[in-house]
């Protein structure tokens, strides 16, 4: 059944069916260490988990210690409302930054995740394809408009809409990597086909660095042998790009956004905020994101936490030190003889 299934993909035009060894976009390369990386998520078939991967993984990543900022960059602002943004209050979006009319700083707004920053969306969003039509070098406004977001957030999530329009293509180039969430179904996998050959043109004709950073399998559901096969089959294809965490089908994946928050933070210890954490732990340990030390504000005085002040001089003799097990002396009582018992303590 699985060679089946791999033969009709291959028919359709999946990459089964071509040599990945000449596709460029498919090559390893060096993650880079001590800088933030600005990763695309990118999936032109809708409902496969992309938004949910985005605002849960950068949620994950948040919580872990690492400063994380989620664009929103499709019209429909779905990453806003699921991070408790609500788009119809914002007064600037997504939208200014892709027309360059604000920088990244001033249309930032923080969440409640700590470490957590978002880029909303809105609707004036689906009017900016049209907008950048005539724009010179319009494939890299949203580029220049992140030229510096790597050196304040350690990752940088671009959540983009289900098409290959021209949002998703600002995405792919402004991103190094492309994040791709599966869904474990056979539509999802003819989508793969066509998200590849856009993102190796985008690669050849505008951005040397894209590559495929990981493919991510979602809605997996254990209980259909279909699922299984379209996992063995994506992981036959891409090898280690996969990775091992596979987010399964959770009722609780669904009703976060209605509560306006990721599932990692309204319930830890559900099957979907385990499998989210998973995740997050395995992009630390792929782009090798080192946790910055934390410093704790210092108390009034000025003596900064974890540094131990002398001892003063008498403290010994105005309270001595008794040894647990005996009750501390009341004052003007005389203290209690010493027992002796063996080394390993006192005499039961």
């Amino acid at each position: 059944m699985t060679s089946g299934l791999g033969a009709v993909l291959r028919a359709k035009g999946y990459p089964g069916g071509m040599d990945l060894s000449n596709w460029e976009i498919l090559a390893s390369h060096v993650a880079p260490q001590g800088e933030g990386v600005v990763v695309c998520v990118a999936n032109q078939k809708g409902g496969v988990g992309k938004t949910t991967t985005c605002v849960n993984l950068a949620a994950g990543l948040a919580l872990a210690g690492h400063a994380v900022a989620v664009v929103d960059l499709d019209p429909q602002a779905n990453a806003t409302t699921g991070l408790g943004i609500d788009h119809r209050t914002v007064e600037r979006s997504s939208y200014n930054l892709i027309v360059g009319s604000a920088s990244m700083e001033e249309v930032a707004v923080t969440t409640s995740v700590p470490g957590l920053t978002c880029v909303p969306s809105s609707l004036d969003l689906a009017g900016a394809e049209i907008e950048l039509v005539a724009a010179m070098e319009r494939e890299h406004r949203l580029a220049e408009s992140l030229a510096g977001a790597s050196e304040r957030y350690r990752i940088v999530l671009l959540d983009c809409p289900p098409s290959l329009g021209l949002l998703t293509v600002n995405a792919l180039v402004a991103a190094r990597d492309v994040l791709v969430p599966v869904q474990c179904e056979f539509y999802a996998l003819e989508a793969v086909a066509r998200l590849l050959g856009s993102a190796e043109r985008v690669r050849a004709a505008l951005n040397p660095e894209l590559r495929i950073g990981g493919v991510v399998l979602t809605m997996y559901d254990a209980r259909t042998r279909l699922a299984e096969q379209v996992a063995l089959e994506v992981r036959g294809h891409f090898g280690d790009l996969v990775y091992d965490t596979v987010v399964p089908r959770s009722v609780r994946l669904s009703e976060a956004p209605s509560f306006g928050e990721p599932v990692v933070t309204l319930d830890p210890g559900s099957r979907g905020s385990q499998a989210y954490r998973a995740l997050a732990l395995e992009v630390v340990q792929r782009y090798g994101l080192v946790r910055p030390p934390t410093r704790l504000p210092a108390p009034p005085g000025g003596r900064g936490y974890g540094t131990r002040a002398p001892e003063p001089d008498g403290v010994e003799e105005a309270w001595p030190r008794v040894e647990p097990w005996h009750p501390r002396p009341e004052e003007g009582a005389p203290a209690p003889p010493e027992e002796e018992h063996a080394a390993g303590g006192p005499e039961r």
